[in-house]
């Protein structure tokens, strides 16, 4: 400090027992800033509602030798300090102070214009900032730099952005005796006190859902943070932490179940299979305490590539790469003793990757009890086949047919049983007393009615391992997903009902994006999804074509008259007992729709005369195609829901002597149409959508035609898989024959909602919104377009 003049030592009038007065006229001013905030309730203008606000103000002061002061000076202005014996007069610096102020100002703040409680009234000049980010910002990295430049800060307690350092990550776990569930606890250290992170992470989805949505999370950067407060023990204010979103993105994946359930105390109950989820923690740098097994059994069922299997000796083919990864995986889920679901595209070879399992269980030694496989009756022919030409060293005994019952009291002799779901709950007290090595249920979706006969039979039965064969684990709703898993690991995703609540009507109602996303992390270690484009890229192009058609004229007016008649009755049975309740009655609208769109003859009463102005511009125009394809040397599938639509393309063949072979449910001998059209006998099969949408191989078509749509797009692309499957070398065209402005049509946008509900769950993309609602009824029997 400059000394003052001899002359200013002078004892002045009015001073405190006429003290000397000193004049300091060049001291500069220290700047003294405190922060501080405020939470309280205010009124939000634009939601009418009183909302939780955070008001954060920093006060600057101008610190002379001990006297603070703060707004404009005015001219001339002196400070007066008692110091000793004497009275200092110390000069204000008004560009100082502006320099001060345009520091401040650099770094972002801006003078506060509304009063805040956050600091006492006389706490300095009052600046803020516009956000979270600039707040963290500021203290993360302004802060220090007012420091190093000699700023004296001052935090009042309570202040949200005075952050702790998190010291340490945890991670406890807790098995019960059965090792059925376990408790996980996840957790920071701060000031080296523990602090459980999950009823913290829990209040903020609560408080902010949107901040932690899937599609948000994504958008963030792992270097981004979030604020939290950690309530502390005895203690009036809470600590402030940051924490990392490359830390919390893998939490809030792994532990999804907060979002159902609150946590129990600090830890989270959890089901034994979820362990499998923990696969994803491990790569974050906790300090683990128990559940060394638990981890164990999630790293072996997330990594299971690294862990690489043989195929067995004695396998008559050689396995592709997917498929041996396919093997791998259910070997490990044997070893971890779980069960899950092989849910290839058709024609991957989801028999023989699980013959090849069971061959492998044989030739360790394990097989000591037989395996049973479920099959529609229509497949049996098949897995014979392949039993036999890829795994001849297993015993295969088939129980079907009136002779079966012989064979009950010798089923530990085989390796492989064969029974359909047909039998399989006339037979359940026989196989029940069996113990079984391995369960397969292929063509899974059979029991995707879990109160129907066939699933509750199979819930019966006693197996070290359950297996699912399905190319579509999914068809129409995610009730059918749960029935195949409640088969798998009964009770892991909970009743009907609850699984109705927590993530049926979330999703497939309200497109809950955070459900999906947890129901998508729970099933994914047991659900192996793979499609031919991923997998097989040795396999030919596959064109999809729309084919469009007019309805004749006399077709035209049959479908008004019978739409008008049926939307009134629609109409009536809806408003008499409700939508839910009507379903029948709407089928039976559509169905009935769909028949003029094919042919007039399918409509009772019109019999097969022919009327003016064509029964069908549909065959007409199928059979048009024909010529050209047949000319072209093609081979063709037609598909049609309808047998007696295939029939009526019979009569036309024959008229213009076109060979071809048929295959309904009505077919006993399924193998001689399969060969005779697979050794190029005749060019024209005709298939029923029900009989042969699964289990046959015609890799001999390269054309595929669906007569007529149906709702699930899943069971149209199951018929084309008849054709489009290894062994195909070929390009493979797929028509789709739809009249325009029809049902037809609009059940192909539906087509579109029920394909993106599929994919939401089974493949972990998009979201979804599908229901049928009344305005859907409204499109599909709306006039002719």
């Amino acid at each position: 400090m400059k000394k003052a003049a001899a002359g200013d030592a002078a004892a002045q009038p009015g001073t405190p027992g006429g003290s000397r007065t000193r004049r300091i006229d060049d001291l500069a001013p220290r700047p003294r800033l405190r922060l501080g905030s405020h939470q309280s309730m205010n009124y939000h203008l634009g939601s009418g509602r009183m909302v939780n606000e955070q008001q954060h103000r920093a006060g600057l002061c101008f610190v002379y030798d001990r006297t603070e002061v703060h707004g404009k000076n005015r001219t001339d202005e002196r400070l007066r300090q008692l110091d000793g014996p004497e009275v200092l007069s110390i000069a204000r610096q008004p560009a100082a102070e502006q320099a001060l102020r345009r520091r401040l100002q650099q770094l972002g703040l801006r003078p506060a214009l509304r009063q805040s409680l956050a600091l006492p009234n006389d706490s300095g000049e009052m600046y803020e900032l516009p956000n979270e980010s600039a707040w963290l910002q500021f203290v993360q990295i302004h802060l220090p730099e007012l420091r190093d430049e000699g700023w004296e800060i001052l935090i009042q307690p309570g202040f949200a952005y005075d952050l702790r350092e998190v010291e340490q990550w945890y991670a406890e776990i807790e098995e019960s005796p059965e090792h059925t569930w376990f408790e996980l606890e996840l957790g920071i250290v701060v000031e080296n006190e523990r602090i459980s992170l999950l009823p913290v992470l829990l209040d903020v989805i609560r408080r902010t859902p949107l901040l932690l949505a899937p599609e948000q999370l994504a958008q963030r950067g792992d270097e981004e943070v979030l604020r939290v407060s950690l309530k502390r023990r005895n203690k009036e204010y809470p600590l402030q932490v940051l924490l990392p979103f490359g830390r919390l993105k893998p939490i809030l994946a792994t532990l999804g179940d907060l979002y159902l359930q609150p946590p129990s105390g600090d830890s989270l109950r959890l089901d034994h299979a979820d362990a499998a989820r923990l696969a994803l923690l491990d790569r974050l740098p906790f300090k683990w305490h128990g559940g060394d097994n638990l981890r164990d059994f999630a790293q072996r069922l997330h990594d299971y590539q690294q862990f690489p299997c043989q195929p067995p000796a004695g396998l008559q083919a050689t396995l592709r790469p997917y498929q041996l990864q396919g093997l791998c995986w259910m070997q490990t889920l044997r070893e971890l003793e779980m069960g899950g679901i092989l849910g290839d595209d058709m024609g991957l070879g989801k028999t023989l990757q699980t013959l090849a399992h069971l061959l492998v269980e044989k030739t360790a030694g394990r097989l000591d009890h037989p395996a049973l496989v479920v099959l529609p009756t229509s497949l049996i022919p098949n897995w014979q086949d392949e039993a036999a030409r890829f795994t001849p060293d297993l015993r295969v005994l088939t129980l079907h047919g009136p002779n079966r019952q012989k064979h009950f009291a010798e089923l530990a002799d085989y390796d492989l049983l064969l029974t359909t779901y047909a039998l399989l709950p006339r037979d359940i007290d026989h196989l029940a007393k069996q113990q079984w090595h391995v369960l397969v249920l292929d063509e899974a979706q059979n029991i995707k009615n879990a109160a129907g006969k066939a699933a509750q039979a199979a819930g019966q039965l006693q197996a070290r391992q359950r297996l699912c064969l399905t190319g579509t684990p999914m068809e129409n709703h995610l009730g059918e997903l749960w029935s195949l898993f409640n088969f798998l690991m009964p009770g892991w995703l909970g009743s009907a009902r609850d699984f109705t609540r927590s993530y049926r009507t979330p999703i497939e109602k309200h497109g809950d994006p955070l459900r999906l996303q947890h129901l998508n992390e729970r099933i994914r270690p047991f659900l192996l999804r793979r499609h031919k484009e991923e997998v097989a890229h040795e396999l030919p192009p596959k064109n999809e074509i729309i084919h469009w058609v007019e309805l004749s004229p006399a077709q035209r007016d049959l479908y008004e008259t019978v739409r008008l008649a049926m939307d009134r009755k629609v109409r009536e049975e809806i408003d008499r007992r409700g939508l839910a309740r009507s379903k029948i009655i709407v089928l039976e609208a559509l169905l009935k729709l769909r028949q003029v769109c094919c042919d007039l003859r399918l409509i009772k009463g019109e019999g097969t005369r022919t009327v003016r102005g064509g029964n069908s511009g549909k065959l007409e125009s199928l059979l048009e195609m024909l010529q050209e394809l047949l000319a072209e040397g093609r081979r063709v599938l037609i598909f049609s829901q309808f047998t007696s639509m295939l029939a009526l393309i019979e009569d036309s063949l024959q008229q213009r002597s076109i060979d071809y072979v048929t295959l309904t449910g009505d077919t006993r001998d399924r193998r001689t149409p399969v060969q005779r059209f697979q050794n190029g006998e005749v060019p024209v099969f005709l298939i029923s959508l029900k009989a042969g949408g699964t289990g046959l191989n015609l890799t001999a078509a390269d054309t595929v035609i669906h007569y007529d749509p149906w709702w699930n797009p899943a069971v149209e692309n199951q018929a084309t898989d008849r054709a489009y499957r290894i062994g195909q070398d070929k390009p493979v065209f797929v028509y789709k024959l739809i009249a325009r402005g029809t049902v037809e049509e609009k059940i192909r946008q539906l087509q579109a909602r029920k394909a993106e509900l599929a994919a939401s769950v089974l493949q972990g993309i998009g979201e979804t919104d599908w229901t049928l609602e009344e305005s859907d009824i409204d499109a599909l029997l709306g006039p002719l377009g």
